[in-house]
Parts: C-alpha cells; sequence; structure tokens
C-alpha cells in the first residue's frame, strides 16, 4: 500500500524511515525536499542515495489535495477549491499585504458544531482532513505562489506566506491529532520554520481540546466568542451549552501561560439587533476583565436563510468605541477577496453531508457564504 508521506510530522517521519532501516538524517533530508522545496518527485532528490530513491517511488508518494479552481481576486487575495475526493472539496485562501502574506488553511468537510449565523454548519459535516490535505494546502499555496526554496540556497528572512491561520472550514480542536500533526510541520525548521507566534489556531471552544493544545503546541489561539453571556451564546454558538462562558474563560487563562502572545484573541461576529448594542459591549467588558485580549469585530456576511442581517457601520464604529475607550483593542476585520468569495466569512466549499441532520446525504457547494471564519 502506498503511503502518502506529507501525512507525517517530522517524528512520524523518523519513524517510517526506521521501520526501512534507514537512519534519521534520511527522513530529515525528504522531509526538507517536501516541505522547504516543495519536491513530489523522489528522483529528482538529489542527495538521497539512489537505492532509497527506488524504495520510496516503489512505496510512498507524496500528494496534495488536488486543485479544481483557482481565483484571483482584484485585490491580489488568491482561492484556491482543491479536491479532498468523494465529492468533497475545501477552500484555501491567501491574503497578500504589505507587510505579511496570510494563507487561511481548513480543518474539517464542511462543520458538525452549527453555529447559527454560519453557512459552513448550514452546509453540514463529512469528515475531518488528514494531516496531508492541512498541511497539504500550505505545500499546495507554497508551489504556486512561487515561494518553495531552492536546495543550497539559504533562507533570506522573507517569505510571502508569513501567516498560517487556522480558520477555514471546520472546527481545527474537533480534529485535533491531525491539526497538531500539522501545526509541528508549520513550525519545524526543516518544513516551513513559522514562529508560534505567526500561527493562529481558532476555536470555538473546546475546553479540554485548549488545554491539550497549550500543553502540546502552544501556538497563537483565537476564540470565536460572539456573544458576552450564555443565553445568547448557546442560541448562537451551542458548543456553548457543553463549556459555558465560566468554564471558556478559564481555560484562556490556562491557555496565556504557554501562549506565544500575551493576549487571547477574541472573534466576535456583529448581528444586526442581536449582540451588536451598547450593553452588548459593556457586558464583554466585564467577561474578559480577567483576560488579557483583543477584539476582532467582524461584520456579518449574510447567506440566503440565515435569519441575520449585518449591524450597521455607525453601530460598529460604536461598538468598537465602548471597547477602545476602555482600554481593550478591537479592529473591525477589513474585507479581502470579496470580488472572488473569498472574504471574511465566504468560504463555503463543496460538501457531501454525512451528518446526522438531514435524511440524507445532499451536496451543497459555493457561493454559499460562511461567517464563523476570519483572519
Amino acid at each position: 500500500m502506498t503511503v502518502n508521506l506529507l501525512d507525517f510530522d517530522a517524528e512520524g517521519l523518523a519513524a517510517w524511515f526506521a521501520g526501512h532501516g534507514e537512519k534519521p538524517f534520511r527522513a530529515r533530508q525528504v522531509l526538507r525536499w517536501m516541505h522547504r522545496f516543495g519536491e513530489d518527485d523522489f528522483g529528482r532528490m538529489t542527495d538521497v542515495a539512489k537505492s532509497l530513491r527506488a524504495t520510496l517511488a516503489a512505496e510512498a508518494e507524496i500528494r496534495g489535495p488536488a486543485p479544481v479552481r483557482d481565483t484571483t481576486a482584484d485585490d491580489g487575495t488568491r482561492k484556491w477549491l482543491l479536491d479532498v475526493g468523494a465529492d468533497n472539496a475545501i477552500e484555501t485562501v491567501f491574503i497578500p499585504e504589505a507587510n505579511r502574506g496570510t494563507l487561511c488553511v481548513s480543518t474539517q468537510v464542511g462543520c458538525a458544531l452549527e453555529c447559527a449565523f454560519c453557512s459552513t454548519g448550514k452546509q453540514g459535516f463529512n469528515r475531518n482532513l488528514t494531516t496531508a490535505e492541512i498541511i497539504g494546502q500550505l505545500w499546495h499555496a507554497n508551489r504556486m505562489l512561487g515561494a518553495v526554496k531552492e536546495p543550497g540556497v539559504g533562507d533570506s528572512g522573507e517569505r510571502v506566506i508569513s501567516n498560517v491561520v487556522l480558520m477555514g472550514m471546520g472546527e481545527p480542536l474537533a480534529n485535533f491529532d491531525h491539526v497538531v500533526a500539522a501545526l509541528k510541520l508549520m513550525l519545524d525548521d526543516n518544513a516551513y520554520g513559522l514562529s508560534r507566534r505567526r500561527v493562529t489556531v481558532s476555536t470555538s471552544g473546546i475546553v479540554p481540546a485548549m488545554d491539550r493544545l497549550r500543553e502540546t503546541v502552544p501556538v497563537a489561539l483565537a476564540v470565536s466568542l460572539h456573544a458576552p453571556d450564555d443565553k445568547l451564546r448557546d442560541r448562537l454558538v451551542p458548543i456553548n451549552r457543553k463549556y459555558p462562558l465560566k468554564d471558556l474563560m478559564a481555560a484562556c487563562r490556562r491557555y496565556l501561560e504557554s501562549a506565544p502572545r500575551d493576549f487571547i484573541t477574541f472573534e466576535y461576529v456583529l448581528l444586526d439587533g442581536i449582540n451588536d448594542g451598547d450593553a452588548h459591549a459593556r457586558a464583554l467588558l466585564a467577561l474578559v476583565k480577567d483576560v488579557p485580549s483583543k477584539f476582532n469585530l467582524i461584520p456579518f456576511n449574510p447567506f440566503p436563510d440565515s435569519g441575520f442581517h449585518r449591524s450597521p457601520p455607525d453601530r460598529v464604529r460604536r461598538f468598537q468605541e465602548i471597547l477602545m475607550a476602555a482600554g481593550v483593542v478591537a479592529t473591525v476585520r477589513k474585507t479581502r477577496g470579496d470580488d472572488i468569495d473569498a472574504a471574511c466569512g465566504q468560504l463555503a466549499g463543496q460538501v457531501k453531508d454525512k451528518s446526522r441532520r438531514g435524511a440524507s446525504s445532499r451536496l451543497t457547494f459555493a457561493p454559499r457564504r460562511t461567517s464563523e471564519v476570519s483572519w
């Protein structure tokens, strides 16, 4: 059976090579060829022994998700629709800016959390992505953007993709093991060499997994909050019924003990007349008073039959002003790539639903819009 080497982090790859009687340095060589150089042909790995290259060609492969569509917006934002098999596809977005380039990565085909305002949740849930399918999005984007290193050329310090955010389709911490393996590759100096500050995991608040992430690979953390009290959050973010705000805030405080940044980012989609009042803003301040934090305020992107509306600009400004007057950093998410449905809250993809929320599987396809993701 052919093994996809993109499924292995450094430890797993070393173990696979050891099982073939190879020394650890051989695994490091191949890791660099795959991730730093973007190579998928064992025959071109010139410093690897010919006999090993032949073994690899017979028993292994390097295969990321297959591209279905590649679209570039007027502002330079680029979106890929990637085939992950069985009539399912995910979306990955690259957002270029003057001082950084951010890649927004998906972790599941669909999502099972059913947040009330999120179109991804309306599509249903099919499965977790594998490590190869998660890290394969970064691997593919690097190749398409011409960002792979040349063998023998040192690191200049400049990166086309300088930041990665796990904020696309799915709840990352519901796919913990595969996400952690992908994170380790993103941080590995023989692979992508990103700093922990430049890799962000977004979660709706799966408390035990937040603690595991803190203990395993504590990268920057963003929490999808969206409400200042349990009653409203139970409605908007149903996972809150299992892990209420008291438990979530305690988990955030614990996470900061190991986090690479000294604050938690809270994501907050503003819904007209639902969670955007002055009282909501003041309640938020009370909620996070013991949690060093920054808020990303996200304008809602409507989708058919959502039942929600975008807060007017003056209401967004007022909400932001209340937070900032109390000394809390609050930014309003800038829209990027909206002409190709790649803006914050517009990732959709293609999901053949296997969840139990419908009597049978159904297929939904972009341009359905999600309002849970951000970067």
